[in-house]
């Protein structure tokens, strides 16, 4: 095991060491103090009490997660040497190396493929070249669009070139939920068309008394309102695009997310007999969709509502036709899943997994100050380091009956896309994985009296987060910003596909109530971090950061870890879980021993 204390690293076997050696002196202190009575007694006991202070320092840090040594391991990751840690990088590279040098130092074995400590992903890297001709014709009107600030679109196809002239076709919300008796498709032909899609649900925005209220959770997002279903199910119908139009409020961020990255994109390399996605995929800017709607003869307000009505349908738009020529940059590139294992003693075969995700998204435009590396110090930077430190914890604990796996995923912020790899070829058996638990964000402002929880409803996981947060005297609240569909845009969301018991723990689902100025300054610290710095240059380590409150939530998780892992129990998916019936079909499997 490797000890973080600035930068001096530590082995298992010396700490060990060094806290046997600050035991053993105290007990001699101790009873030399005892044999020589007064007179120099009053130093001795000094001397024994403080040499005791350090013992039960030492042995209390090898116990507890450790403000300093999150600090240190997001200072190192989040530092230029790294260079914003984008996947098949020489940044993304060296990330893979330290996460196993970490792994190896904490005495832990590879849990990757093949004995390594690896999990490989083939991916490819597209770049849309500048200049990149976008616009959209009405009735022969040109409208061009310019990338990063009118549209930010991409490809996850591996061709050179992109050529479109297609018509638009306006889908509403785009969902197709037949168990919700609702279809916004109709009997419109999407093959070789352009979707253009409004983002989120279609009870997002409804009032109380609109018949859409309540249809699809009210303000809490389901999957139909993700992108990434929007522009699969586009692909499913054989449309060549797909846009979403963008709204801060119904996406959860605002445009300098999606304008983040323009015309970047990862996608692990399919299977031949796989189905494609659509040619090209992306943002429209709210203004930029305004007035396209404006000059066809439309008012995009009065459209929104009436995309919530059950009635409605997609129509093409008139005279309307987007086109796209652009040159694409292709890359073949291969990236890594980071896995370490610690064995479990009498249930080895049953594995508790917690999980992160090590990417960031590398070296972009120079902002204001001139910075162009984008260091994702708390996304996920941070939730990469308490991983690190709950395996440092149970690596110097008691053994667990199960089996604990450490994954740091690569390429989360280009879709879920490590994560999902290993989900879809698992190195350890999904119907014997016991849960997954994933950090990513954590808040920096303070201890607070409560953990948000994410995806309220879905798995008994929330009675364990409930019952460790007791242990710490606080409370659990249900996210406060449900809309944002943070359950479905993290790692974990891979693995409750397949029937995994999940637990999110993201700090910017919602502002907790902190010690210091209560939920108020829990919603600040939310809108400055995604208002200003969220997936951008100032991403930054600080020392200013107050992890005491980080350091609660990952205890939260060494605990519920603990508890399960010298467990026989299973938890379970909720009734009225989506994921319930499919971790159902494996029930026999859990059964066998």
């Amino acid at each position: 095991m490797q000890q973080r204390i600035g930068r001096s690293p530590i082995s298992l076997g010396n700490y060990i060491k060094q806290l046997s050696k600050f035991v053993l002196s105290s007990s001699v202190v101790l009873v030399i103090a005892g044999l020589t009575g007064c007179g120099r007694g009053d130093q001795q006991t000094a001397a024994t009490t403080d040499d005791a202070n350090k013992a039960n320092a030492v042995a209390e840090n090898v116990a507890s997660i450790d403000t300093e040594r999150l600090s240190a391991i997001v200072k190192v990751l989040a530092s230029d040497e790294f260079e914003g840690r984008a996947p098949g990088t020489p940044g993304g590279r060296k990330t893979v190396k330290y996460l196993i040098e970490q792994f190896a130092a904490l005495g832990l074995e590879p849990g990757g493929e093949n004995g390594s400590w690896t999990h490989t992903v083939p991916m490819i890297r597209t770049q849309v070249q500048t200049p990149a001709a976008l616009k959209f014709s009405v009735g022969g009107t040109l409208q061009a669009l310019q990338q990063q600030t009118d549209i930010a679109v991409d490809t996850v196809r591996p061709v050179q070139s992109i050529a479109i002239d297609a018509p638009v076709v306006f889908v509403g919300f785009g969902a197709s939920a037949p168990e919700r008796d609702w279809d916004d498709y109709g009997d419109i032909d999407l093959r070789g068309k352009v979707a253009l899609y409004l983002v989120n649900d279609p009870d997002f925005a409804a009032a109380p008394d609109e018949p859409v209220a309540g249809r699809f959770g009210d303000r809490r997002m389901t999957y139909y309102g993700r992108w990434a279903y929007k522009f699969a199910e586009a692909a499913r119908r054989g449309a060549t695009a797909a846009l979403v139009i963008h709204e801060t409020a119904a996406a959860g961020y605002g445009w300098n997310v999606p304008a983040s990255s323009p015309g970047e994109n990862y996608a692990v390399v399919r299977d031949a007999a796989a189905a494609d996605p659509v040619t090209l995929q992306g943002w429209l800017h709210g203004d930029a969709a305004a007035s396209l709607f404006s000059a066809a003869g439309y008012d995009l307000d009065e459209l929104r509502v009436r995309a919530r009505s059950p009635d409605f349908e997609a129509f093409e738009l008139d005279d309307v036709i987007f086109s796209a020529d652009l040159s694409v940059q292709v890359e073949t590139i291969e990236s890594s899943n980071v896995l370490a294992k610690l064995p479990g003693t009498s249930r080895p075969d049953e594995i508790l997994m917690v999980t992160s995700h090590w990417d960031a998204y590398g070296i972009g435009e120079p902002d204001t100050e001139g910075r162009t590396v984008r260091p994702g110090a708390n996304d996920d930077a941070l939730g990469t380091a308490g991983v690190l430190e709950i395996a440092r914890v149970l690596a110097a604990g008691p053994p667990l009956a199960r089996s604990v796996v450490f994954a740091a995923w690569t390429a989360e912020e280009s879709g879920l896309l490590g994560s999902e790899a290993y989900a879809s070829d698992p190195i350890y058996p999904l119907e014997k994985t016991v849960a997954n638990l994933t950090l990513d964000i954590l808040q920096t402002a303070g201890p607070a009296r409560d953990v948000i929880l994410v995806g309220e409803g879905q798995s008994e996981l929330e009675d364990d987060l409930k019952s460790a947060a007791a242990g710490q005297r606080r409370v659990v609240t249900p996210e406060n910003l449900p809309e944002n569909g943070l359950f479905f845009r993290a790692d974990h969301f891979s693995l409750a596909q397949r029937g995994v018991p999940v637990l999110l723990i993201m700090g910017i689902a919602g502002g907790a109530d902190l010690v210091e100025g209560g939920r108020e300054a829990g919603d600040q610290w939310i809108a400055d971090y995604v208002g200003s710095c969220y997936h951008q240059t100032c991403d930054a380590w600080s020392p200013d950061w107050d992890l005491r409150g980080a350091v609660e939530d990952i205890e939260l998780f060494r605990t519920i870890i603990e508890d399960l892992g010298n467990s026989t129990r299973w938890p379970q998916w909720k009734e009225g879980s989506e994921f319930k019936a499919i971790r159902e079909q494996s029930a026999d499997a859990r059964l066998a021993r």
